[in-house]
């Protein structure tokens, strides 16, 4: 699971005492709320299934595709379902490639769930093998679903805007800026990036 409200609370507190601009922002945002998903092969699936479209018609293929394929379509059903069927629920021939390469690499048994590697940026290498996760829905899910604390998606455009208004910069600072400016908020990266979130959201800084 993510970070719990009480984690996050405290990684922003450990912030706001390393960098006065976070306390500044702090004192105007307020804490933001946990975000958390549930561990495992589903989570990600949805991810693949959210890809590119809004929030509402990725929820309208998911429900269709588990009216067809089950609760939490199971990676054995992915896996052997058939292009209409799964075009048929809204799925792009694009993301079944995505969806079944999921479904295949857990069938084998080479990516499991259970047991990613503790590192960071082992179990991102891990979850990248899939067709269609790149480096940030590998982070997004390491951050919301196993809820480890030191996840920094610098890549994100969001975050890197965020940032820029936090620290008071005169424009967005590129990733690789972004992660230079945060080698300094280890190992609260995790908090940090779900702040600048709200903080974006929030337009108050």
């Amino acid at each position: 699971m993510g970070l719990s409200q009480e984690q996050l609370n405290a990684g922003i507190d450990a912030l706001a005492g390393l960098e006065p601009h976070f306390a500044r922002a702090l004192g105007h945002a307020g804490y933001p709320e946990p975000r958390i998903r549930e561990p495992g092969y589903t989570t990600l699936l949805r991810t693949i299934v959210g890809q590119q479209v809004s929030v509402a018609a990725a929820n309208s293929i998911w429900n269709k595709l588990e009216a067809a394929f089950g609760a939490g379509c199971p990676a054995g059903v992915m896996a052997a379902a058939e292009f209409d069927a799964l075009r048929a629920c809204g799925l792009s021939a694009q993301k079944q490639g995505y969806a079944k390469s999921l479904a295949q690499l857990v069938l084998d048994g080479e990516l499991d769930f259970a047991a990613l590697p503790a590192d960071d940026e082992e179990a991102i290498a891990l979850l990248t093998k899939v067709k269609g996760i790149g480096r940030w829905s590998a982070e997004i899910y390491l951050l919301f679903a196993e809820g480890r604390p030191d996840i920094w998606p610098a890549g994100d455009l969001a975050v890197q805007e965020a940032v820029g208004r936090i620290l008071g910069l005169e424009a967005r600072p590129s990733e690789k800026r972004v992660r230079e400016l945060a080698e300094g908020w280890r190992p609260h990266r995790g908090a940090a990036a779900i702040f600048s979130w709200h903080c974006y959201n929030m337009d108050v800084i």
